[in-house]
C-alpha cells in the first residue's frame, strides 16, 4: 500500500524494510517501530543527541520513544495514534539523521566542524 504524505497510512513490514533500505539505511525495523543507535562516546554526547532528537521531535510534534546508556542512544518511532509505521515516522527519521549526522568539515563551507580531538569527539559517525 501506499501512503499519501502525511498521511496516517500505514506501511506493510515488506514496505517498511524496502523503503529504510533506500532511504534509512542506517535504520532498521523490529517489533513494530524503525529505530536507530547513535553511538557517542560518552555522557556528555549523549545527552547532546538525546536534546538534538527533541528539539526535532517537539517541533514536528511526533515524538519518539528514547533509550540512552552512557555510549549511545537508541531512538524508536511509530506513530502511536495510527498503531504502526506511517510517512510521519519515516519524515522525522530523515531529519533526525541529516541532523545528528552532520558533519560540517565534509562539507566544503566556512564551518569547521568538532577538531579531530579526543577530547572534543562527542559522536561516532557512521563510515
Amino acid at each position: 500500500m501506499t501512503a499519501d504524505r502525511g498521511s496516517d497510512t500505514v506501511y506493510s513490514e515488506a514496505e517498511i524494510t524496502q523503503r529504510l533500505r533506500a532511504e534509512l539505511p542506517h535504520w532498521y525495523y523490529e517489533d513494530g517501530w524503525i529505530r536507530r543507535k547513535y553511538k557517542t562516546t560518552g555522557w556528555k554526547g549523549t545527552l547532546m543527541v538525546i536534546n538534538a532528537v527533541g528539539h526535532l521531535a517537539e517541533i514536528a510534534w511526533h515524538h519518539p520513544d528514547i533509550s540512552a546508556s552512557y555510549a549511545f542512544v537508541i531512538v524508536k518511532l511509530k506513530n502511536h495514534a495510527a498503531k504502526g509505521v506511517t510517512d510521519k515516522d519515516f519524515e522525522l527519521a530523515a531529519k533526525i539523521e541529516e541532523f545528528v549526522q552532520w558533519q560540517p568539515a565534509a562539507a566544503d563551507g566556512a564551518l569547521e566542524g568538532t577538531p579531530d580531538d579526543p577530547r572534543f569527539k562527542y559522536i561516532k559517525y557512521d563510515e
